[in-house]
């Protein structure tokens, strides 16, 4: 039999420390304040209470405070280690609606609308970096990981589908709906909407209709 997939994929796992995190949170309040141009390692350590040699320290260049900031937006999507997640049935259909739950609470959520708001509107430049590493350190770093979580879900015969990029795809589809875009544009999610378990639940059962074995 083939060894399993690790869900662990060619995307690093990054770790922060609380002090660290706290200083990102203030970086992701200056930037859906202000902007990219607002967050500046003078501006971020007289908000954060900290030196700009720490900043530098932890994150080096503005350009590294950036990617930092959004692969820690997107570090609040957990993913367990393969062991835990297909431990037996139950407990890997459990995961995967964690998973769903908190990908829409990210999504939804005021900092990332905020966050795709701004690198919407600096799509047509060239040096849209805050565009590419949403892409980057965000959603192909979740994917790649989501993907790997269904492979192993597949291998332990959970799951039967083909084509991983696919299932997952769908599973997206099924969970975020069009409840994003809408968000984008400035319409307030509805109550149910707002039930993001509820929501994952749901999008695991149809999800399971399709592609369970």
């Amino acid at each position: 039999m083939p060894l399993a997939p690790a869900i662990d994929t060619e995307f690093e796992d990054i770790f922060f420390t609380p002090r660290q995190e706290a200083v990102l949170e203030c970086a992701l309040g200056l930037l859906v304040e202000g902007g990219e141009k607002a967050l500046t390692t003078a501006g971020l350590a007289r908000t954060a209470n900290c030196s700009k040699e720490s900043l530098y320290k932890w994150f080096g260049d503005r350009d590294g405070l950036l990617a930092a900031v959004v692969a820690y937006q997107a570090s609040k999507v957990h993913f367990p280690p393969e062991s835990g997640a297909t431990a037996d049935a139950e407990t890997f259909r459990t995961h995967l609606i964690a998973f769903a739950t908190e990908l829409l609470a990210v999504l939804f959520g005021e900092t990332s609308v905020a966050l795709n708001r701004l690198s919407i509107g600096q799509s047509n430049r060239d040096d849209n970096r805050l565009g590419r590493l949403l892409l980057v350190r965000g959603k192909h770093m979740i994917s790649a990981k989501a993907r790997a979580l269904l492979e192993a879900g597949r291998h332990r015969n959970y799951l039967k589908f083909d084509d991983a990029e696919e299932a997952y795809q769908v599973l997206y589809g099924l969970a975020v709906r069009d409840v994003h875009i809408r968000l984008l544009l400035g319409e307030t999610a509805s109550a149910a909407e707002r039930d993001l378990e509820g929501q994952a639940r749901d999008a695991v059962q149809r999800f399971y209709s399709l592609f369970g074995a």
